[in-house]
């Protein structure tokens, strides 16, 4: 019976992984050989050797990088189940001695692959989107003024729909996504028995011939081959979703066979007509059948982008948690599920960004040349990243280590060199956004040890304080007071601003600090510390690991069991609010301290942030020269 259960389980995240998990990866076949033969950027002629030659080199992409390096490899270094860029950050660095070089470095490293992972979330919904609505050119030249204002319409919809949430439509995305790799099995199937000499391109000496004897365009054509394999880091981000099993299971058994099918079909399409180089994809398909294959391309794109906008979500939370960015609004779109949040702030800014990229660029084709380079180069900051988490954690050698992680990381050097020459057309783009999201990423990060540092030079230890209180006649009011700070040992600032102004305490104090840990999750038995002190003060410490979900009252309710009652009608809480004024003499640049004070101001509200009732909460200001 149990064993029933369970498979029944398996089955249900398998299904919910194939519409999650591969909706990027599973809708490359849209653009992928068609940009390698008939792209702008030096397409490879069509001939026999050379067909062959790419669907080898596709083929044996797909089972390098994706089976043995993610499956396979990358998913073993999970943090506590999690995966992706952030968790395998905090996992590198768990054995690392703070501040040092080498942590330095990881940080840096794992900070910019995120911060590309923001341009792979622009462009993944505008080239997907756009691709999957191209296919009415192929219907009737009559739709190609129509493309561009269609494909602007589903994108806003699309984000105009985040903030309804995904759970009312989720479970649809893995029956969509069945039907759509069955779809493009079956026409990739009907090609290839049509012409099934293509099959021998799984020998991998077509794929070294072609490099071989194509040394400049085959380096070209690497450039647009990497798209085949875009959407692979989804595997491991989405791993403490739903599990490796179920990723695994869903991609040998189900999308790699239907990917590899539609690839190989495409190529025998290309051998009989090469004329068909206008869209492969699309005319694999029976005329009757186009206009229902793109509707339900335009489906799987937009379940492709919602995985990708939901991962910009969730990697802004991890990063707030983590002390990376300021405060954002946070909207759980779920009783249920914990991971559907919406953050209005980061929506709009996708879909901003969208649009203009759509607008500038205006194909799919062009667009292709600003995919591949985020792609890349996430995947490069990967391979480092787990060569130190086989060093520090799995014991490894770095020789083994280094060796190990080699041919992975020769492989996607290549695919990112092979990107860097179509930087002057298009490359830029995600490159600018991720250094410009990375900027603020560092400078949030910086600003806020700065101000820490300016704050704990006019702090006063909070053990002197108490033993001095003792000495004073400070009149107690009734009811329990609240004082956050960041240091659980010092006065908070507000409690000397409100002692000053109301010349009172109240007759029980909180010191209420928050430490969030490189964990995905605290267990609720580990949440609270509670740390009595004299004169009926408590320190009181709330732990998050760096995907909980903050909330201080329901924290504070589990204070009971260590003898701290608190009264939440009868409880005030104290937060400091300090007005930046920047400086030439900052220890950071005058540029970057500028832009700190406007995140600083823009921030969003503790109060809401942890979920504090607002007609409960005080706030108490001052002035930081930073």
């Amino acid at each position: 019976m149990q064993q029933k259960q369970d498979n029944k389980r398996l089955a249900t995240l398998t299904l919910a992984a194939l519409g999650i998990v591969y909706g990027d990866i599973g809708t490359s076949p849209l653009y992928s050989l068609k940009e390698v033969f008939g792209g702008a950027h030096h397409p490879v002629p069509i001939t026999p050797d050379n067909v062959l030659g790419i669907l080898s080199l596709f083929f044996w992409s797909l089972i390098i990088v994706v089976t043995l390096k993610y499956v396979a490899f990358i998913m073993r270094a999970n943090n506590k189940g999690e995966g992706g860029i952030i968790a395998l950050m905090t996992l590198a660095m768990q054995k690392g001695t703070p501040g040092s070089w080498q942590q330095k470095l990881l940080v840096t490293l794992g900070l910019f692959g995120a911060a590309l992972f923001y341009g792979d979330g622009v462009i993944t919904p505008a080239i997907s989107v756009l691709s999957a609505v191209e296919g009415l050119e192929i219907i009737t030249p009559a739709f190609t003024p129509y493309i561009l204002p269609i494909t602007l319409i589903v994108l806003i919809g699309l984000f105009i729909f985040q903030r309804k949430g995904t759970a009312s439509v989720g479970a649809l995305f893995g029956p969509v996504m069945l039907i759509w790799f069955a779809v493009i099995a079956a026409l990739g199937g009907a090609a290839i028995i049509e012409n099934p000499a293509v099959l021998a391109a799984v020998n991998p000496l077509y794929a070294a011939n072609f490099l071989l004897g194509n040394s400049v365009l085959g380096f070209f054509a690497l450039g647009a081959v990497v798209l085949c394999i875009t959407g692979a880091e989804a595997l491991y981000a989405d791993m403490g979703h739903f599990g490796a099993r179920p990723i695994q299971y869903a991609w040998l058994g189900y999308v790699l066979p239907a990917l590899v099918i539609n690839y190989f079909g495409q190529g025998a399409l290309l051998l009989a007509d090469p004329a068909a180089v206008e869209n492969p994809f699309y005319l694999l398909a029976p005329e009757w059948g186009r206009y229902p294959l793109v509707i339900l391309a335009t489906v799987a794109t937009v379940i492709a982008s919602q995985a990708v906008i939901s991962g910009a979500f969730s990697i802004t939370q991890q990063a707030m948690q983590l002390g990376y960015t300021p405060r954002l609004a946070i909207q759980h779109t779920s009783d249920r599920e914990m991971g559907q949040i919406y953050l209005p702030a980061i929506n709009w800014l996708l879909l901003i960004s969208i649009i203009l990229l759509v607008v500038e660029f205006g194909s799919s084709s062009k667009l292709a040349a600003a995919y591949g380079i985020a792609v890349t180069g996430t995947m490069l900051i990967t391979n480092i990243l787990a060569i130190a988490v086989a060093v520090r954690l799995w014991n490894w050698s770095p020789a083994r280590a280094v060796l190990g992680a080699l041919p992975f990381i020769c492989i996607d050097l290549g695919f990112f060199l092979a990107n860097s020459v179509k930087i002057p057309d298009g490359g830029w783009f995600p490159l600018v956004f991720g250094l410009a999201v990375f900027i603020l990423l560092t400078t949030w990060k910086r600003g806020r040890e700065l101000l820490g540092a300016r704050l704990a030079a006019d702090a006063m230890g909070l053990r002197p304080f108490l033993s001095s209180l003792s000495e004073c006649d400070v009149e107690r009011v009734p009811g329990t007071a609240v004082f956050m700070t960041p240091d659980p040992e010092a006065v908070p600032h507000a409690m000397l601003h409100s002692l000053k102004h109301y010349k009172v305490l109240h007759e029980q104090v909180v010191i209420l600090s928050v430490k969030v840990f490189d964990i995905p999750f605290v267990p609720e038995v580990d949440r609270v510390e509670v740390h009595r002190l004299p004169n009926n003060f408590a320190q009181v410490v709330v732990q998050y690991g760096f995907k909980d979900e903050p909330d201080i009252p329901a924290a504070l309710a589990l204070t009971a069991e260590a003898g701290l009652s608190l009264d939440m009608m009868d409880t005030s809480f104290f937060l400091g609010r300090e007005t930046l004024i920047p400086t030439l003499r900052s220890s950071m640049p005058y540029w970057r301290t500028l832009i700190f004070v406007a995140m600083f101001r823009n921030a969003g509200s503790a109060t809401a942030f942890f979920k504090i009732p607002s007609n409960r909460v005080v706030e108490l200001g001052s002035q930081v020269v930073l």
